[in-house]
């Protein structure tokens, strides 16, 4: 995965959206958005700054020496969000964040800004786009994972096969999807079960289309782990075949995921080999 060098970029909020009741969708404009490297890739990714209230930051903000001069508990923090679009042509930067009410940072965060707020953010960064010579495309996710699963899916050239599966927590957070491509999309209610049952239940049971498939796997890491092992080892998915990443789990915050990704994904690896055949 691939991420711009970590210069700081202020935009400001030019309008706010609600699709759905648990998505607030915002779109960004500014100077420095001018030339911002987007466009390659249908999940690239932004890491929004969240000051700490009351700390004074040095202007033009600089992380590197934020990080050098104070102390740990005066850093910004940072939460990665998918670009939904950008729009070269009016300088214009849609990003979707998923909101419950007053959990979480973001969520809460998005909900109180209004046009001409600023915004900063490190990036893009990204590693993902449909390839144009698969036989056929396989995407599942969450709702942290829609707005890139949305992106692809207008990326598919036209005709492609394609098989999408959106786990959602009820009907009123579906969305209208465009696409070129021919696309199976299912809508999966979660309710109250566990987040991701009802993907793995889903991939499990799909009969596989013939010819090589490009999935892309994305979401909450206990799901994404368990169906990076159907993909790789039951169904033989090569890995160059699959991007596969766990966007959040259960049970932490955001720098506590972050802090601890690097070993979860080395104990996947380390399954994943011993599994497979030499």
């Amino acid at each position: 995965m691939t991420e711009r060098p970590k210069m700081v970029t202020t935009a400001r909020v030019l309008r706010t959206l609600r699709p759905t009741p648990h998505l607030i969708r915002l779109v960004l404009g500014g100077e420095e958005l001018v030339g911002l490297p987007v466009g390659e890739f249908t999940d690239h990714y932004i890491k929004i700054i969240f000051p700490v209230p009351g700390v004074r930051y040095p202007e033009p903000m600089d992380l590197d020496a934020i990080r050098r001069e104070l102390p740990r508990n005066q850093w910004p923090r940072q939460r990665a969000y998918t670009v939904r679009a950008w729009d070269a042509s009016t300088g214009e930067l849609t990003v979707d964040l998923v909101h419950h009410g007053d959990v979480g940072l973001g969520g809460p965060w998005a909900a109180a800004l209004r046009p001409g707020d600023p915004v900063r953010f490190i990036g893009p960064g990204g590693a993902y786009a449909p390839s144009p010579d698969a036989d056929w495309h396989l995407l599942v996710g969450d709702e942290s994972a829609l707005p890139a699963i949305a992106a692809a899916l207008e990326r598919l050239p036209a005709g492609a096969p394609a098989v999408a599966f959106v786990e959602i927590g009820d009907p009123a957070d579906e969305l209208p999807l465009d696409s070129p491509g021919a696309v199976r999309l299912t809508w999966l209610h979660r309710g109250d079960r566990p987040v991701g049952q009802a993907l793995v239940a889903a991939v499990r049971a799909l009969e596989f289309p013939p010819g090589d498939v490009h999935a892309f796997v994305h979401g909450e890491a206990t799901f994404v782990r368990e169906l990076r092992r159907l993909l790789r080892i039951e169904r033989g998915v090569p890995g160059e075949r699959l991007s596969i990443s766990g966007y959040w789990r259960r049970g932490q915050d955001d720098e506590g995921w972050r802090a601890s990704k690097s070993d979860w994904n080395r104990q996947v690896e380390a399954e994943e080999s011993a599994a497979l055949p030499a």
